[in-house]
């Protein structure tokens, strides 16, 4: 049987988690407002944005099928010119961008169908 939430009922969830977005944003704030934060946070603030990347890139290659055409060739191609625009541009956006657009130009055009 499905439920559905009066409007006060979605009031107040969206008041939850607006308070706890902004708690959590403004908790570091708050905290090392009078002095530097510790070396392993700053670390950890460092190495945190291509740790995950990297687990976004492994979730997306997960359900490639790498024994049967194209091979992962798409996701391959795509890969390397997104690795190589980034170590030339330094702009993650672009980077993303680009690299989005290419996959879907490779996939929707089936560019490597050749190999089937």
């Amino acid at each position: 049987m499905t439920e559905t939430l009066g409007t006060l009922q979605m009031l107040v969830i969206i008041a939850a988690v607006a308070l706890a977005t902004f708690a959590t944003r403004a908790l570091p704030f708050i905290c090392f407002s009078c002095r530097a934060p510790p070396k392993s946070l700053s670390m950890i603030e460092k190495n945190l944005p291509p740790m995950i990347l990297l687990l976004l890139v492994i979730y997306c290659l997960k359900d490639v099928q790498w024994f049967s055409a194209p091979y992962g060739l798409p996701e391959l191609f795509t890969i390397g010119i997104v690795a190589g625009l980034h170590l030339w541009k330094r702009n993650a956006m672009l980077s993303i961008f680009a690299g989005t657009g290419l996959y879907m130009v490779l996939v929707q055009l089936n560019l490597f169908s050749f190999l089937c």
